[in-house]
């Protein structure tokens, strides 16, 4: 499975869109909210204010929700679009509340963090960016615009501007702050999530390719019955029929077609049982070599450097390890300048290849970070890709399979550049002789 098409989902942006009855459930608790505050004031405290357009606008926040709750199923999700607008609501909707009590005075006017947290949690940036422009835009107008804060009756209370303007800059960094946080911790979430998911399509991929070999023993199996009876009445066809005649030459044909097909289910059938010894299991520098091969053409040189005079281990054909080194040596294939060496050495208790390119090695900001999902760029800074969501995979795939890895750049080599260490104990990828 190409990386493009792991990624793809990736690309559009948020993997998650928000339900309608998520955004439904939280204007409800505002209207509760909202209603309650009104009716403390007015009925308890008893301060001086007119609640009727209070209650208009939470009347037009219930009939919003009504109109969705009946107009589409509970489970629907809305379009980023769709989303933004409720979410706009919410905000005008508090900000023509807070116009009527108080403007910033009113000590629930930093509520007009909430919809642009929730923006920042499940939309893109560009629409959390716009309902951070708008809550920023209402807070600006209510310093400067509002009627007066309800209070005791015959009394006017009258705050100072210093502290409208401390309440002013209090909402717009609280609202700044809070939506870059909550966006990076959803974000890095979401990129987590979608990278694992890419995993497992990977996993699932080659785990089916690996079946085939059980698929195609089961199909010998199954039709081994059929073929026989078939080649059974087409030999006594043969021997009832006049020879040279049509039918015992259409007789003839079949039993032979029928035979080419018993054969063709035996290698089937070897492939799973005595061939498998042969593919599964390879020279570990043969298996360098098969890693390598898909590379070689890209005007980069590629070198196997093994110890001589050393009986080569034979090692697991793992799928995993097959496109974790892989994408390895295509990184430094990308990123090398002439030159990419994969030096392999063993010792009775460990396997290990680095991997060294000769190529300006990683950033130290990719180093502290290298292996998460999405580190898309090394070192040079007109080319992006192989560092991220594919390094992911690879790294996911090769410490499934019990290696260790350690990216570091090389300054030992003659070559300079990256170098990836990837270390198995022998006994999880070797294949034990008998």
């Amino acid at each position: 499975m190409a990386l493009a098409e792991l990624t793809e989902v990736n690309q559009r942006g948020p993997s998650h869109n928000l339900r309608l009855k998520t955004l439904i459930n939280i204007r409800w608790l505002a209207v509760i909210g909202q209603s309650s505050a009104v009716l403390s004031v007015w009925l308890l405290l008893s301060f001086s204010f007119e609640p009727a357009f209070c209650f208009a606008l939470i009347a037009v926040s219930i009939f919003v929700n009504l109109f969705l709750k009946f107009r589409y199923p509970s489970n629907h999700r809305l379009s980023s679009k769709a989303s933004t607008t409720l979410l706009a609501y919410d905000i005008i909707q508090l900000a023509a509340l807070l116009f009527l009590t108080g403007g910033l005075q009113n000590p629930f006017s930093f509520l007009l963090l909430v919809p642009v947290v929730i923006s920042a949690t499940a939309l893109s940036i560009s629409y959390t960016l716009f309902l951070g422009i708008l809550g920023i835009g209402c807070a600006t107008l209510l310093a400067f615009f509002y009627l007066p804060l309800p209070w005791l009756e015959g009394v006017s209370l009258k705050l100072p501007n210093i502290y409208i303007g401390g309440m002013w800059f209090a909402i717009i960094s609280s609202l700044s702050f809070t939506a870059i946080y909550a966006f990076r911790i959803a974000d890095e979430a979401r990129k987590l999530s979608d990278a694992l998911t890419a995993t497992e399509l990977v996993l699932q991929r080659e785990q089916h390719l690996s079946n085939l070999d059980g698929l195609a023993a089961a199909a010998a199996h199954e039709l081994g019955t059929p073929l026989a009876t078939i080649a059974l009445v087409s030999k006594e066809m043969t021997r009832e029929l006049e020879n040279g005649s049509a039918l015992f030459e259409d007789a003839k044909l079949l039993r032979s077609q029928a035979e080419r097909c018993r054969e063709i289910l035996q290698k089937l059938t070897s492939l799973s049982t005595e061939g498998d010894r042969h593919i599964g299991t390879m020279p570990f520098a043969a298996f360098l070599e098969e890693i390598s091969e898909p590379h070689r053409n890209f005007g980069v040189t590629i070198e196997i450097k093994k110890p001589s005079g050393r009986r080569v281990p034979d090692c697991l054909r793992n799928p995993g390890i097959l496109y974790g080194l892989g994408n390895i040596v295509e990184n430094a294939v990308d990123y090398a300048e002439e030159k990419v060496e994969l030096e392999t050495n063993w010792d009775d208790d460990n396997i290990w290849v680095e991997v060294i390119d000769d190529g300006r090695g990683f950033d130290d900001e990719v180093l502290a970070r290298i292996g998460e999902p999405f580190v898309t760029r090394r070192s040079r800074s007109t080319q992006s890709g192989g560092l991220g969501l594919g390094l992911f995979i690879a790294k996911t795939l090769l410490e499934r399979s019990g290696a260790t890895l350690d990216f570091k750049n090389n300054l030992k080599s003659k070559l300079g550049g990256a170098s990836v260490m990837v270390k198995w104990p022998r006994n999880s990828i070797e294949a034990l002789s008998e």
